[in-house]
C-alpha cells in the first residue's frame, strides 16, 4: 500500500478515536520503568514465571503481531531497549481488545500491567491498561531494510535514528566525546568561556564569513569563524587558562570533512607555548579514546593507535619525504622559485590553486594538503608552518620565515592547528596589513584587521600556547564514519521542493 493510501487509513483511525471522545494526543502520561530498566530488574524470572509487580512502560510501537484473542506489540523507548506486549481478549474490555489490536507501528503507547516470562524466554508485560499518546500519521520505513537512502537520512534524521541502530549509537557516542573533552580540560584548571557568535568583524581564521545585518544598530554583522580573538582578549583579561566548545561558520565548500556549521575546541593557556600545546593535544585524545575503550582503533580498513608520543615532523620533511626530495620549501621559498620545481615532477600549479590568489604560502599549502595530507594515517604532529600563512602564530626566533605552528593528522584527517600565539602588537599589526593587501588583491579569506583586538594586545598579552580541535572530525576517527555528514545531526544540505 502507498504511503498515501496508508496515511489515509491512519486518519481515518485519528477521527474514530475522537469520535470515541478519546484524546489521541493527551498531554501527560505514566511511566515506572524505562525497557532497559525492566530487563535489569526482572530479567531473573525464569520461562513461564510471573512477577507480582505492575508497572508502567511507555515507548513507540515497533512490532505487531494481531492473533485472534492474544495480539503481541514490541515497544521500544530511548534507553534503546524493546519490550514485548501481550494483550489477551479476556483481559480487557471487547472494545479495549480492539482498539489494542488497531494501533499502528509508529503509534507512542502507554501501558500497564504485570511483567512476566514467555514460556520462550521473552520478556513482556501482560497489558491490563493501555493508553494511546501519540497517533502517527506516516508508517516508519521498513524495519528490516532499514532506511538506505543517504539523502533521506540526513534530511530526516528522525526516521534514521529510529530505523539504523549505528545512527544512534554514533551519536550517542558523540555526546560522550565531548563530554570528555570538558572534563579532561575542567580537570587541568581549565575555565569553559562563552565568547560571542554574531560579531562586528570577523577573524582568527582565513575564511569566508557568512553576513547578516542588524537593523536596529543598522550594522553589518557576522557569523563567527573562530573563537580566537575574544578568547586572546580573556587571556589578556587574566584568565589564564579558558576554552569553548562551540560552533562557528565559514561560507565555503561542502564536503566529505566540511560543512559550513561546525563544532570547535579551542583552548588557550598563557605561559606555554606551542611544545605544551602538543603535550595537551596528544593527552587529551589519547585520554578520551582510553575512556571509550579504543586507543587502538580502526578507520576506514586501517589500523590506528593513539598511544603518546605521537610523531614529529616538519612541514617542511613532510613534504620532501612524501612528494619529493627535491621539492625543498625552504629552499624554493617564492613562487617563482618553487613552480618549475612542482612543474618538473607533474604537478600543475594551476589545477593546484583552481583559481586562488597564487602567493607561495597558498601554494604550499594546497601543495601539503593535496600530496602529503591523505597519508598521514597514524597521528602526526606537522611542525613549523611558512609565517606567510600563520597570521596569528609566533615567529620562530631563530627563522622568521617560520611560525611556532603544528597541525594535527590522524587517518588522513586535519583534525586541528595550533600556536605559540603571537603576542607582540606591532608585529601584529604588520600581519594585518599583510593580509589587507591579500584581501585588496581578491583573497577573500584573508583576515581583516581587527583593531580593538591590536588595542587589547597593547595591553600586553603573556606567552600563550592555543588549540583548536575540529570536534566534528574527531568524532568521525572515533566512529569510523567516512563523512562528516555522518556525526552532524542535520548537516547542511542543498534545498529540495518539499515532498
Amino acid at each position: 500500500m502507498a504511503v498515501s493510501a496508508l496515511r489515509e487509513e491512519r486518519l481515518r483511525k485519528l477521527e474514530a478515536l475522537k469520535r470515541q471522545g478519546l484524546d489521541p494526543y493527551p498531554a501527560r502520561c505514566q511511566v515506572s520503568h524505562s525497557a532497559a530498566q525492566l530487563h535489569q530488574v526482572f530479567d531473573g524470572l525464569a520461562p513461564g514465571e510471573q512477577s507480582e509487580q505492575s508497572v508502567w512502560v511507555t515507548g513507540r510501537i515497533r512490532a505487531r503481531r494481531i492473533m485472534g484473542k492474544a495480539s503481541f506489540l514490541d515497544l521500544r523507548d530511548g534507553s534503546g531497549a524493546s519490550i514485548q506486549l501481550f494483550a489477551a481478549a479476556s483481559d480487557l474490555e471487547a472494545a479495549d481488545y480492539r482498539r489494542f489490536t488497531e494501533l499502528d507501528i509508529g503509534d507512542h503507547l502507554q501501558t500497564g500491567g504485570i511483567v512476566f516470562k514467555t514460556k520462550r524466554g521473552e520478556l513482556s508485560v501482560r497489558v491490563q491498561e493501555f493508553a494511546l499518546l501519540s497517533k502517527s500519521l506516516r508508517p516508519l520505513p521498513e524495519k528490516r531494510q532499514g532506511l538506505r537512502d543517504v539523502q533521506i537520512r540526513y534530511r530526516q534524521r528522525y526516521l534514521d535514528l529510529l530505523t539504523n541502530e549505528r545512527s544512534r549509537q554514533v551519536f550517542q557516542r558523540r555526546s560522550k566525546i565531548i563530554s570528555l573533552m570538558r572534563a579532561f580540560l575542567d580537570e587541568r584548571g581549565f575555565l569553559e568561556i562563552e565568547t560571542p557568535i554574531l560579531q562586528p568583524l570577523y577573524g582568527g581564521a582565513l575564511a569566508r564569513p557568512f553576513t547578516t545585518h542588524h537593523h536596529e544598530l543598522d550594522q553589518t554583522l557576522y557569523l563567527r569563524i573562530s573563537d580566537e580573538l575574544y578568547l586572546k582578549r580573556l587571556i589578556i583579561g587574566g584568565f589564564d587558562r579558558i576554552y569553548e566548545i562551540g560552533k562557528d561558520f565559514r561560507n565555503e565548500g561542502v564536503s566529505t570533512e566540511h560543512n559550513p556549521e561546525f563544532t570547535m575546541m579551542e583552548c588557550y593557556q598563557a605561559y606555554a607555548d606551542y611544545h605544551d600545546m602538543m603535550k595537551l593535544t596528544e593527552t587529551m585524545i589519547h585520554s578520551s579514546a582510553q575512556e571509550l575503550g579504543q586507543t587502538k582503533l580502526s578507520y576506514q580498513g586501517r589500523e590506528i593507535d593513539l598511544s603518546p608520543p605521537w610523531k614529529r615532523i616538519t612541514l617542511r620533511e613532510a613534504i620532501k619525504q612524501e612528494i619529493d626530495p627535491r621539492v625543498d620549501i625552504e629552499e624554493y621559498s617564492t613562487i617563482g622559485s618553487l613552480g618549475p620545481i612542482l612543474t618538473e615532477i607533474d604537478i600543475d600549479i594551476n589545477a593546484l590553486l583552481q583559481g586562488e590568489l597564487p602567493t607561495w604560502g597558498k601554494l604550499v599549502d594546497k601543495l601539503f594538503s593535496r600530496y602529503v595530507e591523505p597519508k598521514l594515517i597514524q597521528p602526526t604532529l606537522v611542525l613549523d608552518y611558512p609565517s606567510e600563512i600563520s597570521p596569528l602564530a609566533k615567529k620562530k626566533p631563530d627563522s622568521p620565515d617560520w611560525a611556532e605552528r603544528f597541525e594535527i593528522f590522524i587517518g588522513g584527517l586535519e583534525l586541528g592547528n595550533a600556536f605559540s600565539e603571537l603576542n607582540d602588537p606591532l608585529d601584529q599589526r604588520e600581519r594585518f596589513q599583510w593580509m589587507e593587501k591579500l584581501r585588496q588583491a581578491g583573497d577573500e579569506e584573508a583576515q581583516a584587521t581587527d583593531e580593538d583586538f591590536l588595542t587589547a594586545l597593547e595591553y600586553g598579552m603573556p606567552p600563550t600556547g592555543g588549540l583548536g580541535i575540529g570536534v566534528d572530525r574527531l568524532i568521525m576517527l572515533l566512529t569510523d564514519s567516512a563523512s562528516i555528514r555522518e556525526v552532524i545531526l542535520f548537516p547542511a544540505l542543498r534545498t529540495r521542493d518539499a515532498d
